[in-house]
């Protein structure tokens, strides 16, 4: 297997790769990063083959306050253009959908902590959720959601949020939810967003959070599955 060169575009130093950090490590692929929180120089898109792009709790619309989004959709569209793999986690999923022209606005409920997720008859019949399970649970931190873009289909939905993820032409791929998260992300991204935390229905306590880490292990080797999928389509 040829090594890729994979670049990542973080938005706070709270949500990194998680897992994927690992299975890129691995793997012996070439990581690259643009941290947008602390700077916003981005690669030529003919240097990586692909792009992956983490959450955030900024939403796609912020560009008064985050300047850097506008240029980040724009290298985001440039990089599914060129034919990248591009995969994009919660708000990562959010700017890929506006790059390719649908709508994300603000869900009916926020959804944050571990919920189940289920898979449509269409993605169960996909080789990419080869051996996934019907439903599952995930670990979801949004409070805004998305159409599916035009040439999608409506891969996976929660009670809360009908749309959890999209696949593009066998290529581009966005996850409303974090499959990738460790216990020390999980720990970082509770102690960073405490004050989202008001439990209700909908949003779980950190205790609650954090006492069912024991998902992980399980969420991340579905990220990896996925990953896997990716790599051998090369």
């Amino acid at each position: 297997m040829n090594k890729l060169s994979i670049h990542s575009l973080t938005h706070v130093p709270f949500e990194g790769l998680g897992c994927i950090d690992q299975w890129i490590h691995n793997n012996n692929h070439l990581l690259t990063h643009t941290h947008l929180y602390e700077h916003h120089h981005l690669p030529e898109v003919d240097e990586i083959d692909w792009l992956i792009i983490m959450g955030g709790p900024m939403g796609v619309y912020d560009e008064k306050e985050y300047p850097w989004l506008a240029e980040e959709k724009i290298f985001i569209r440039r990089a599914i253009e060129a034919g990248k793999t591009v995969i994009g986690i919660c708000l990562g999923a959010q700017l890929i959908a506006e790059a390719l022209g649908a709508k994300v606005y603000p869900n009916d409920q926020k959804e944050i902590g571990w919920f189940d997720v289920k898979l449509s008859g269409i993605a169960l019949q996909h080789p990419l959720f080869e051996n996934f399970e019907k439903q599952f649970q995930v670990f979801h931190w949004h409070g805004d959601t998305f159409d599916i873009p035009l040439g999608g289909e409506p891969w996976i939905s929660s009670d809360r949020c009908v749309n959890q993820a999209f696949l593009i032409h066998e290529k581009v791929l966005g996850l409303q939810f974090h499959l990738e998260v460790t216990e020390q992300s999980l720990k970082a991204m509770v102690e960073n967003g405490i004050g989202e935390l008001t439990e209700s229905h909908d949003i779980q306590p950190a205790e609650g959070i954090l006492e069912h880490s024991g998902y992980i292990e399980d969420n991340n080797l579905k990220m990896f599955r996925i990953l896997e999928y990716f790599e051998h389509r090369i």
